[in-house]
């Protein structure tokens, strides 16, 4: 039956054929179908085959297939008394055939002019009634009604333009008269290469949006890394150090003890020595009371000498007692150990919770916090204009009258008096500058800004790579992208620069006994900043950092 089916379907709509005709190569085809295919080639003069691709000259004449046509119908009758299966009829989400009894059939189509939808069997007058097959036949819809004017009964086939909605014909010659207006499909058309441009932007956007979430992913793998190993670091690195002061701890506990052992042994020999002389001591003396009192004269006599000679008992021993064996300096100097640690400890681990601070840090105030975030500076030959003279060590430009003979190098400015710094800049910055003369641009940027000629993409501040305050000894503004901003505050011979790169801040400050914020930008940088300065005729600039 399948194939029975596929050898009487139309080849260009995949339908059961339609009033079945034959072209002078055997293949049949729909009436319409194959009207429609040989229109289209009208303006060539040669017209091919759709399916074996064999050409004719001129348009072949379209013979109806009786044959073909009456199979197409007996198998009409076949479907129409066999039962459908449980596929053909509607379920949960299918559009239902209008005209169905009972059990209601999957619709195919819906007729926009009917304004119904039809299952095959139903649907088939439209395919053999004259006048039905002028009728317009879209997919199955639910929502026909939308496709009909609300005021007219009619069909919305033409978009108004003025009013930017679709309308009926007779719209068009009441409310919307005069207005902008095309057919639906035209407007269609060109809403279809809108599409293609939003869906290029869209898909522009989106893979943006993914290489950031590629990259945020990619930041947080190695914060999750560095963290795990900056933890497990500090573990061992404490550990140690904890191990190291035990240790402290115990060889003083053992050198108390052993000091204490030695003078405890000495004093108890020294005890033990007198406590035998006050015995030998107490003996003599019951001995010379008793001879005191015996009459026998020439025992006394004889005796007394004796007890008059002394075995070194009658020297005192030397007894010697040190304040420092009660250690009391021990404690004392065990506390200002105890003190001094804690102050170290204190200092630097208040440092450190400002490196390992995850939020953007609050904006110092006072120079003294500034100067926490104080970064060493040096100017790079390599992109030095031939006008500027470097000097103390890379860290002091001026504009030289004399051409500078520096060798060529891709990095340099060529064409406007220029340098940037080695040092690219990513985190919590501060630096300080003092100049003298006409002009100074104090600026960052990002490494791939021009250097060669004398556009804008090449000039600090007229791109949107660079950033840049401009001082003069009156006033002061601040450019980016050639946008400028004037600034009301006059500027000292000292500036400084704030960044905070990961929080999107840069802050211009003029500083003297206070620090008078001049310009800050909140933006998000996307690569280092390396700083720069664009210099003047008579004008030189010192970098102060380590701040003086």
């Amino acid at each position: 039956m399948t194939e029975a089916v596929s050898s009487i379907s139309c080849s260009i709509c995949l339908d059961l054929l339609k009033d079945p005709v034959t072209i002078p190569c055997g293949h049949s085809y729909c009436m319409g179908c194959i009207k429609d295919c040989l229109d289209k080639e009208d303006d060539k003069g040669i017209y091919s085959c759709p399916q074996c691709r064999q050409t004719f000259i001129p348009r072949p004449v379209l013979n109806r297939n009786t044959i073909l046509a009456e199979l197409v119908e007996n198998l009409k009758k076949t479907r129409l008394q066999a039962a459908p299966p449980d596929h053909y009829y509607a379920g949960p989400g299918d559009v239902e055939c209008d005209f169905c009894t009972g059990r209601k059939l999957k619709a195919v189509k819906s007729c926009l002019v009917c304004l119904a939808s039809y299952c095959e069997t139903h649907l088939q007058p439209h395919y053999d009634v004259t006048p039905l097959k002028k009728h317009k036949l879209v997919q199955a819809s639910r929502q026909l009604q939308e496709k009909i004017c609300s005021h007219h009964d009619k069909l919305l086939e033409i978009y108004c333009r003025t009013d930017q909605q679709c309308i009926c014909y007779l719209c068009m010659l009441d409310v919307h008269k005069g207005h902008d207006t095309v057919s639906a499909a035209a407007e269609r058309t060109e809403k279809q290469r809108q599409f293609g441009e939003k869906y290029l932007e869209s898909q522009k956007r989106i893979g943006e949006r993914e290489k950031k979430i590629q990259e945020l992913r990619q930041t947080v793998d190695t914060l999750k890394h560095s963290a795990q190993a900056a933890v497990e670091d500090s573990e061992r690195i404490f550990t140690e150090l904890i191990c190291y002061i035990e240790k402290r701890r115990s060889e003083l506990k053992e050198q108390i003890r052993a000091q204490e052992k030695a003078e405890v042994s000495r004093a108890e020999g020294l005890l033990e020595q007198l406590e035998q002389q006050v015995a030998e001591l107490r003996r003599r003396d019951v001995e010379l009371k008793q001879l005191s009192h015996t009459e026998d004269d020439i025992h006394c006599l004889q005796s007394f000498q004796s007890l008059c000679v002394f075995s070194g008992s009658e020297v005192l021993p030397s007894i010697n007692v040190y304040p420092q064996i009660s250690f009391e300096h021990v404690k004392k100097s065990v506390s200002e150990l105890k003190d001094q640690i804690q102050d170290v400890c204190k200092k630097e681990m208040d440092r450190i919770s400002w490196e390992v601070q995850i939020g953007p840090p609050a904006e110092p105030k006072t120079r003294e916090d500034f100067s926490k975030y104080s970064c060493q500076l040096t100017l790079d030959p390599n992109t030095t204009n031939q006008n500027l003279c470097l000097s103390e060590g890379n860290r002091k430009v001026t504009c030289s009258n004399e051409v500078q003979s520096y060798p060529d190098h891709p990095d340099r400015f060529t064409s406007h008096n220029q340098v940037l710094c080695r040092e690219g800049l990513s985190g919590v910055c501060y630096w300080e500058v003092e100049w003298s003369g006409g002009g100074l641009r104090v600026a960052v940027s990002y490494k791939e800004i021009s250097r060669k000629g004398y556009g804008c993409e090449c000039v600090f501040g007229r791109n949107d790579q660079s950033w840049v305050l401009f001082c003069t000894t009156s006033r002061c503004w601040f450019y980016h992208n050639n946008t400028r901003a004037d600034i009301p505050v006059p500027c000292s011979s000292r500036v400084g620069v704030y960044l905070d790169h990961r929080a999107g801040t840069l802050s211009f400050y003029s500083v003297s006994d206070t620090m008078t914020l001049l310009h800050r930008v909140q933006t998000t940088f996307t690569q280092p900043l390396y700083p720069g300065f664009n210099v003047y005729k008579g004008t030189s600039v010192k970098i102060l950092t380590p701040i003086q």
